[in-house]
């Protein structure tokens, strides 16, 4: 979201808008696709990129010159991992999962117009999935972002529908109706609708107030996975319901 046309934003914000454009690229990118990402002047972008390279939170790429996140993210991700309440109550029950049923197992949230992938195990059976810990994915595909988006508040939900739907009507009437449904049921399915031969169900976890924090996803090959749907959705929706039980205790 470009910051341009928006009412006044404070210097802090601007900054912070500029780390979190490096921090949700997944790659390294150069000054002038911040100026396209964020609205702000070169000048501008380069003056904030300084101060985050003085902190370490930005390093610049010693051969190509692009931005990319520096040692402090680094740290703070670390730091996330080992003493986030959400990853504390997730990680067993993640692990559990993936040995109970010898698939794969993400856990995503929503953040800011994007679902990111906070964290990712894989079974020792290969599978290829866009799916990969710090990497954002789409808001309105797939398992995941449809549990998150049927369990998002109204507004956001709305907010998120506009913007992916302006020309598509009849596509945001069928995702709607699909919401209530994955709304009444607790969970989603997909099946290619992400990468290729891919099966997924997914599974909200709730912090207090029955407000969604995150989901908790299970992917399989659509082949292997065909014969055991019933019991790949109960063993997700009790590992999910166990974490949020832990989150609210």
């Amino acid at each position: 979201m470009s910051l341009s046309s928006a009412a006044p934003v404070a210097t802090s914000e601007r900054v912070l808008h500029v780390l979190a454009c490096v921090a949700r690229q997944g790659q390294a990118m150069s000054a002038r696709e911040l100026v396209v990402q964020t609205g702000l002047p070169l000048s501008t972008i380069y003056r904030h990129l300084a101060a985050l390279k003085k902190w370490g939170w930005v390093q610049e790429h010693a051969r190509s010159g692009l931005y990319e996140p520096g040692p402090l993210a680094v740290q703070l991700a670390h730091g996330f991992d080992q003493h986030s309440w959400l990853m504390q109550a997730a990680r067993a029950e993640i692990e559990q999962l993936v040995e109970r049923s010898g698939e794969s197992v993400g856990l995503l949230c929503y953040l800011d117009g994007q679902v990111i992938c906070l964290d990712m195990q894989e079974s020792q059976q290969a599978l290829r999935c866009s799916f990969a810990k710090g990497r954002a994915n789409s808001t309105v595909r797939g398992a995941s972002a449809k549990t998150l988006l049927a369990f998002l508040p109204e507004q956001t939900q709305l907010q998120l529908l506009d913007q992916n739907f302006l020309q598509a009507q009849q596509d945001r009437t069928a995702l709607e109706q699909s919401l209530q449904l994955i709304h009444q049921q607790g969970y989603a399915t997909s099946e290619n609708e992400i990468d290729d031969g891919v099966w997924g169900v997914s599974a909200p976890i709730f912090s207090g107030k029955h407000q969604v924090i995150a989901t908790l996803s299970l992917m399989a090959p659509a082949a292997r996975a065909a014969s055991r749907h019933n019991d790949l959705i109960h063993m997700t929706l009790a590992a999910a319901h166990r974490i949020s039980r832990e989150l609210q205790e």
